[in-house]
């Protein structure tokens, strides 16, 4: 079954938790544990409905406060698809575990309080949905039982949600918008009566028809994790440079190029695990043989074409500022992309970005916690990086601070 990296997001108390808990619950997907635990809990606090929050709110603390304050994932499988569900904090002062919870996932779900509209949250997570170049992005217009189930508020609001959509750039990302109430369940895994003026998808159902785009088509990308050496019986003499697949594929018999020294061979064997194969693929972790030997050691990179398409020393990005201590344009950083990295220092900070205005460029010369901003960076040695616009694979990358050692900023490569 295909695997579906999916990420919630939404402002404080609008029932992220109980999305997830009533999708679970609707698709027979809760353990008989995790069924006694909602109805203890319900029982003790009173309510008439299943609480199903408490499934993601693990933490002593969240469950005291009834908030999601860490990134909690839930892990589970339907009969037709695996599911992995990140549940992001709600606070403006947690967006750095927003960002950390979409960065791997394929789609993100908003949830927006039918009550409220459009918060700065809302703009502040969809706009991260965007940096992170996420395939689709599902709005989910929850708590339509507080409002009686109007078609018009509905309405209103996804007419709010189409402005700030096209006060950016054309962006091809797909949009769904979904009245819901997690609560009763109507529209998240079976269609609401209550809502007979709305002939859309459920949420279930939008998820289950998601389809991830392929990524063979992109630039063949390979970092070098291990150098395997192996000289036995059943291998003599036997070299070969074991990495991930990051983007794009390789067959047997193609010529690779290995930066930084430029020097290119013929792929004569990929190996996974025990097999041989003919090609490998996004994604596949694999071993690789050369026809040559080459100096090639952990670090370096295999591509197809020169270095001519990918950024040297010079890196102009987006990145968002993880650390309670801010920036300092003259402290070096290492900076890293899978298992390439390079000292560098933060050459200029170009203007903050606000995700709820993303149009107005604030000029700044600090970053802070949760501070988005884009930035000049210039590195000792080039790690080679694609833009994240035409590979994600290879457009993004990690700071960390040399004293510290703590990850400091998450970037994209413009």
């Amino acid at each position: 079954m295909e695997l579906l990296k999916i990420n919630t997001a939404g402002s404080v108390d609008d029932g992220k938790s109980t999305l997830i808990g009533r999708f679970l619950y609707d698709n027979n997907a809760l353990t008989i544990e995790q069924e006694e635990l909602v109805r203890k809990k319900t029982k003790e606090k009173g309510l008439g409905d299943l609480d199903f929050s408490v499934i993601t709110d693990g933490l002593i603390a969240e469950r005291e406060q009834g908030i999601t304050i860490d990134v909690a994932h839930i892990y589970f499988s339907s009969d037709t698809r695996k599911f992995i569900i990140a549940d992001s904090p709600g606070h403006v002062e947690y967006t750095r575990n927003m960002v950390t919870g979409a960065s791997n996932s394929d789609l993100s779900i908003i949830l927006i309080d039918a009550r409220k509209g459009l918060l700065e949250q809302t703009h502040r997570h969809y706009f991260i949905s965007r940096m992170l170049r996420l395939q689709q992005v599902v709005f989910c217009i929850n708590k339509m039982d507080l409002v009686d189930y109007s078609e018009d508020v509905f309405l209103n609001i996804a007419a709010d949600i189409d402005k700030m959509i096209k006060q950016l750039d054309l962006l091809e990302q797909d949009i769904a918008i979904i009245p819901i109430s997690s609560l009763k369940g109507d529209n998240v895994v079976h269609v609401s009566s209550n809502m007979p003026w709305y002939n859309g998808q459920t949420l279930s159902t939008v998820l289950h028809g998601f389809a991830k785009k392929i990524e063979d088509t992109k630039p063949f990308r390979m970092d070098v994790q291990q150098v395997y050496h192996v000289q036995n019986e059943a291998f003599v003499d036997y070299r070969a440079y074991a990495g991930r697949v990051q983007s794009g594929s390789v067959k047997v018999g193609e010529v690779l190029t290995i930066l930084p020294s430029g020097k290119a061979a013929e792929v004569v064997e990929i190996r996974k695990f025990t097999d041989t194969l003919a090609e490998a693929h996004s994604g596949d972790s694999i071993q690789l043989r050369l026809q040559d030997d080459i100096d090639i050691s952990r670090g370096m990179l295999f591509v197809k074409e020169t270095k001519a398409s990918l950024f040297d020393k010079e890196v102009r990005a987006k990145i968002v500022w993880l650390d309670e201590k801010q920036a300092n344009l003259a402290t070096k950083y290492h900076i890293q992309s899978g298992s390439r990295t390079a000292i560098c220092k933060i050459q200029e900070i170009q203007h903050l970005i606000r995700p709820e205005n993303p149009l107005e460029n604030i000029p700044s010369q600090e970053l802070a916690l949760n501070d988005i901003a884009l930035v000049q960076l210039k590195l000792a040695n080039p790690i080679y990086l694609d833009a994240f616009a035409t590979n994600k694979s290879n457009g993004a990358f990690i700071l960390i601070d040399s004293q510290s050692n703590n990850t400091v900023a998450v970037g994209f490569v413009e």
